[in-house]
Parts: C-alpha cells; structure tokens; sequence
C-alpha cells in the first residue's frame, strides 16, 4: 500500500510539473520569422554579373597536386574584378592562397573575413553546366554560387565600394580566401602562420558554415540566421576483416563481409555514443523554440522537464538535429572478394566519425575500436581531427555579430548552430577566441540540396545584403 501511495504521489507530481510547462507554453507568444530578401534590384544584378564570371572560372581543388597556376589565373579575375581592392589592399599570395591587409585607424581588434576559393567537381546532369555561371530564374548557377564564391564575392565587393568612398576602417582588416579548403588541405594553416608571423591576433572571424537558413529545423518555418559556434571533430577510419577465404559453395560462419555487416548493424542500433545537449545546442533550440508549433514549443521551452525525453526524440525530428548530440559514425564505402563464388581473405569497410565535444576524438575511437575487436576486425584511423573550441555565446564577439545581423536584415531571428561539417574557421582557433561560420546569404532547400550535389545556385536577390552585412561588420568594428 505505501508502494502504491509513493507510485500515486510521484504521477500527481508528474502531472503538475507537465501542467506548470503547459501553462508556461501558453502564456508565452508564437514568434513568427517573416524575414525574406528584397527583389532583386540593379546592386543584385552588378553582384550577379560579378559572381557569375567566378563561377564560370573552374576552381575544383585536387589533393596532392600543384595547382597553384589555375588559382593564379582566378586571381588575375578578382583583379579584374575588385580593382580598387588589389591598388590599396597589401596583397600576400601563398600556394595559390591569398590574404589581403586593410590597415585600419588601430590595430588592436583585427576583423577577418574569410571563405573559400576552391568547389568539389561536379558531376550528375545539370540543368545549367556547372561552370557556366548562368543567370537565368533570378538565379546564378553553377558549382560554388552557394559555397562559396557568393561570400568571396561579398566581402571584396564590401571592401571595393567602402574604398570607392574614401572609408578608412577603424580596426584592420583581414581578407582570407584558401584554394584548399574542400580537401582539409594545408592552404589555410599557411594563412593562419603567416598571421602569426606578423603577430596578428584577430578579434573576430567570420567564415562560411552556417548562414540564413530555410526552415532550418522541420516543424520550425522561415529563415533564420544560424551561426556557426563550433565544429565537430571527424576521422577516415578503416575497418578490415581477415579470413583464409575459399570457395563460397561451402560457406563458413563468421565470414568477413559477415562480421562487417553485424558490426555496422551493431554501431548503428546500439551506438556506444552518448547523446547529451551541449550549452549551445540547447541555446538552439530555445532560441528557435518560440517559432514552433505548440508540440515543439512545449518541449524545446522546457528543457528543465523534457530533456530526457528530447534526446530520445531528437533524431526523429531530424538526422541533422540527431547529430548535434553526439558523436556520429558513417559507413561510406565497402570492398571485399573481385568474384561471386570467392570468399574474400580480407574486406574492408571505410566510414567517417564525427566527434562531439562531451565524447572527443580519444574516447570516441576508444570505443569504437573495443566493439571492432568484438568482431574480430583490424581498425586503422586514416585521418582524424578532434572538435573547435566554442566560441562564447555570451561573449562581445558573438553580440557585435548578432547586432550586425539585425542591423542588415531587419526581423531576421538569429540562433547559434553547431557544425557537423569542416571548414577552414577552425584553423583560426590557434589565434582567435571569436569565430563566428555565418555566410550572410539565403539558403533554401533548393540551395541546400545544390551544395556538393547538382544544380548549385543562389538567388540574386540576397546577394546586396551580404554585401552590406560586410560592411557593417567592418564598421561595427569601431564600437569596441
């Protein structure tokens, strides 16, 4: 009876904490994000005309090549292009990597603005070719309209009209542009050494990842600005299989495709990886929550009774939302036996992992490794890199970004994102505390399912507001 009395007392208790969270829910408004760009105007369509001819210079990077002359004739374009820019701006070019020094009235809280030269081949059938640069729909096509030559474009065009009018800023600047980011490869940490030759030490970095996202989340509509605090670590990692192989009219158990396959199903349905809601993903989701509909609402508001409960849900709502929990492991490619009726002495199965901060890069193979060799399988990690450090979402250089936000896209909620991808932000961390991955263009489904994929392309009518975002960015720099 008293079990009974303490099973009744604990569900009373229950229900009134779910009817505190529902009233909570209720009392406080639906937002509404009503953000979109204007009509393209005649800035839209300079800016297009301008990104259309990068997009139609090919910039694919190829790992382990010299290709250093290609990136030379790109450059030899952005002359073309942002002439007032290479007259005033010091101009430092590394192996087809470039950096650009604006000196500004103090020298104390550098600015670096940064994205990417090189795209990843493009392959598929497009409805426009892929290095065409076509404007066509309100749109510019072509492989790295969307990633990333728009920001390229942005932030030397925001520097070429602030130099047209005589505009001196009040910190220096820094414009940073690889030729090897789409790889990992070295063209960025070369850029980042030079910087630390010279002593520089930047206030502030804002390079592409995240950007004004669509519907970043089903269930929350609009767009919003998502930007980037920190980056999930990721490792190549090889698993192999060994056997004396033989004829497949007389199979054994156990064989190796056999052990790959249960420890694939193995990883994936009872994943060693702990979920837990970092500081900024639940800042995410409470920032984002007030735009959901009831149901989402009531859960992400109140995290204090529902957390459990959402890091069950999570990956439900989205493969994206599921992997800014925890750690992540994807089984990419597979070899084993050249012959149908042959067992294959040795078969491989390759995946990329992607490492959370509260289970990095040592534990998280860790793991991995001890349920590879349940299965009797050899590990090799290929590659491996552990998480960025979070820049602070309290902290003045994440405030001066979001009020520049707000500034340059009047209505436009702003929200922290975590990165499951890479990019070359991360080599800055050795210098800088504040890195914000923010692209200050519109990405729709359309763009998202373009980026690496076909049919790449961004809308025109957003570009002017990049622009302007840089340029307020560099001037916000003078109220430090």
């Amino acid at each position: 009876m008293i079990a009974l009395y303490i099973l009744l007392g604990l569900l009373g208790l229950l229900l009134l904490l779910i009817l505190i969270a529902v009233v909570r829910t209720l009392l406080a408004p639906r937002l509404h994000s009503d953000y979109q760009a204007p009509p393209a105007d005649d800035r839209a369509a300079l800016y297009a005309e301008k990104l259309s001819r990068m997009v139609a210079y090919e910039t694919v990077s190829v790992p382990d090549t010299d290709q250093r002359e290609k990136f030379l004739g790109f450059h030899r374009l952005l002359e073309e292009l942002f002439p007032l820019v290479h007259q005033h701006l010091e101009k430092t070019e590394i192996d087809g990597n470039l950096l650009f020094h604006w000196e500004g009235l103090y020298h104390d809280k550098p600015l670096v603005l940064m994205s990417h030269q090189d795209v990843v081949p493009a392959e598929g059938q497009w409805l426009h070719e892929p290095f065409s640069g076509d404007f066509a729909d309100g749109k510019v096509w072509g492989r790295g309209a969307s990633d990333t030559k728009c920001s390229v474009m942005g932030f030397f065009q925001a520097a070429e009209e602030l130099l047209r009018e005589g505009y001196v800023p009040p910190q220096d600047v820094y414009l940073s542009s690889s030729c090897t980011e789409e790889y990992a490869g070295p063209g960025c940490p070369k850029l980042v050494a030079e910087l630390q030759r010279r002593g520089v030490k930047p206030f502030l970095v804002c390079d592409e990842g995240g950007g004004i996202i669509t519907d970043p989340i089903g269930g929350i509509p609009g767009n919003f600005a998502m930007m980037g605090v920190f980056e999930k670590g990721k490792a190549d990692v090889r698993f192999t299989a060994r056997s004396d192989g033989g004829h497949a009219s007389a199979p054994p158990r156990n064989s190796p495709i056999v052990r790959l396959a249960d420890f694939e199903r193995h990883m994936e349905r009872r994943s060693p990886f702990q979920k837990k809601f970092e500081p900024e993903v639940r800042a995410m989701f409470e920032r984002l929550a007030p735009y959901a509909g009831f149901g989402m609402r009531l859960l992400f508001s109140n995290f204090w009774l529902f957390q459990p409960l959402l890091k069950l849900v999570m990956p439900m709502v989205s493969n994206l939302a599921g992997a800014m929990l925890r750690t992540t492991i994807a089984f990419t490619m597979q070899s084993g036996s050249d012959a149908c009726n042959v067992l294959p002495q040795e078969a491989s199965v390759w995946a990329n992992m992607r490492f959370i901060p509260h289970q990095g890069m040592e534990e998280s193979l860790a793991l991995t490794r001890r349920i590879a060799e349940k299965y009797r399988l050899e590990m090799e990690v290929l590659s491996a890199s552990d998480y960025s450090r979070a820049t602070d979402i309290e902290g003045e250089g994440w405030k001066l970004a979001v009020r520049v936000v707000q500034q340059t896209f009047p209505g436009l909620p702003v929200s922290p994102y975590v990165m499951t991808g890479a990019t070359d932000a991360k080599c800055y961390q050795e210098i800088c505390d504040n890195i914000i991955r923010f692209a200050p263009v519109i990405y729709g489904p359309e763009q998202m399912k373009g980026m690496h994929g076909v049919n790449e392309n961004i809308e025109i009518s957003c570009l002017p507001g990049a622009v302007d975002f840089y340029r307020n960015l560099i001037a916000a720099m003078g109220s430090l």
